[in-house]
C-alpha cells in the first residue's frame, strides 16, 4: 500500500485529473453496465410473453402487453402492433417499427462513447504530465553539480514516467470496458432486430390468411 501511494505523490500534480478522470469513466460504466444488463434481462423476460400471444394470433392481448410495459422490446413491438390493427400492409408496419428502432438505439448507445474518451484522456494526460516532468527534470539538471547530474536525470525521469504509467493503467480497463458496453450494447439492438421481424412474419400471415379468407 505505501509503495502505491508513494507511486501516486511522486508523479506530480497531472496523477490528480488522471485519477478524476477514472472515477468519471468508472462511474459511466458502472451506470452503463448496471442498465444495459437490466434492459437486456427485462427484453427476454417480455418478448417470451409477446412472442406466445402472438404464436397464438392474440394480437390484442399482445397490443396490451406493450401497452402496460416500458421496455425497449414493447416500445419497438407496441408500434407495431398499433399499426396492425389498422391497415394490413407489411411495409407500413416496418416503417413504424424502423421509426421506433431510430428512437431505442441512441437511448441504449447514450454516454458509452464517453467511456473510450476517458480512455484517451487519461492516456494524453499521462504523456502531458511526462514532457511537463522530463522539462523540469532537465531544467534541473542544467544547474545541478555535473557529479550529480546522472544520479538527478535518472530520478527526473522515473518519476515524470509515472504519470505515463498511471494514464495507462487508466486507460486500458476503460478502453476494454467500453468494448465490453458496445458488443452488449450490439446484442440488444440485434435482439430488438430479430423480435421485429419474427413478429412482422407472424402480423404478415395473419393478414395474409385474412385475405385469402374473405377472397374465399
Amino acid at each position: 500500500m505505501y509503495s502505491i501511494v508513494e507511486f501516486f505523490v511522486t508523479g506530480g500534480p497531472f496523477m490528480y485529473p488522471i485519477l478524476i478522470v477514472f472515477a468519471v469513466g468508472a462511474a459511466i460504466a458502472v451506470e452503463r453496465y448496471v442498465t444495459l444488463t437490466r434492459v437486456t434481462n427485462k427484453n427476454q423476460s417480455v418478448w417470451t410473453d409477446i412472442q406466445a400471444a402472438l404464436v397464438e394470433g392474440d394480437f390484442d392481448k399482445a397490443r396490451e402487453m406493450t401497452d402496460n410495459d416500458d421496455s425497449t422490446i414493447s416500445q419497438l413491438l407496441g408500434m407495431g402492433l398499433a399499426r396492425q390493427g389498422g391497415v394490413r400492409r407489411r411495409e407500413d408496419i416496418e416503417i413504424a417499427m424502423e421509426e421506433s428502432m431510430m428512437e431505442i438505439i441512441p437511448q441504449l448507445e447514450k454516454r458509452t462513447p464517453y467511456v473510450a474518451l476517458m480512455s484517451s484522456i487519461a492516456t494524453l494526460l499521462g504523456l502531458l504530465g511526462t514532457i511537463m516532468g522530463l522539462i523540469e527534470a532537465f531544467t534541473a539538471v542544467a544547474n545541478a553539480n555535473p557529479a550529480e547530474k546522472a544520479d538527478l536525470l535518472s530520478a527526473s525521469i522515473s518519476v515524470a514516467m509515472n504519470t505515463t504509467a498511471f494514464g495507462l493503467m487508466v486507460a486500458i480497463p476503460l478502453l476494454i470496458t467500453n468494448t465490453v458496453l458496445t458488443a452488449k450494447t450490439a446484442e440488444i439492438i440485434d435482439s430488438l432486430e430479430m423480435a421485429s421481424v419474427k413478429a412482422l412474419n407472424v402480423i404478415t400471415a395473419k393478414a395474409k390468411r385474412q385475405i385469402e379468407a374473405e377472397a374465399a
